[in-house]
């Protein structure tokens, strides 16, 4: 997994390389003193959500309009060896 972002309420998002099938998991995870972690998991390029826990609604809408709005980066960045190979860094 590759590190790509962290929302300033402390989500972090992580993504895989591209698969075999051709899809890329995007997993994101929040501390939480109560429950330990939110997390989700999201597949692109399809946009299949999975396994949510923790997350309220409006935050998994958020999350959704992130990796909505960045998919064309994750997978890019997938398929190159993450953001620090892509980039050059």
């Amino acid at each position: 997994m590759y590190p790509f972002m962290t929302l300033s309420d402390g989500t972090e998002i992580v993504h895989s390389e591209t698969l075999d099938d051709g899809r890329v998991k995007v997993y994101m995870e929040k501390p939480d003193a109560k429950d330990g972690f939110h997390h989700v998991t999201c597949y692109l390029p399809d946009y299949a959500w999975e396994d949510a826990y923790g997350f309220s609604d409006e935050e998994l809408a958020h999350l959704q309009d992130v990796v909505s709005s960045t998919a064309n980066l994750i997978l890019e960045f997938a398929a190159d060896g993450g953001f620090e190979h892509a980039s050059g860094f």
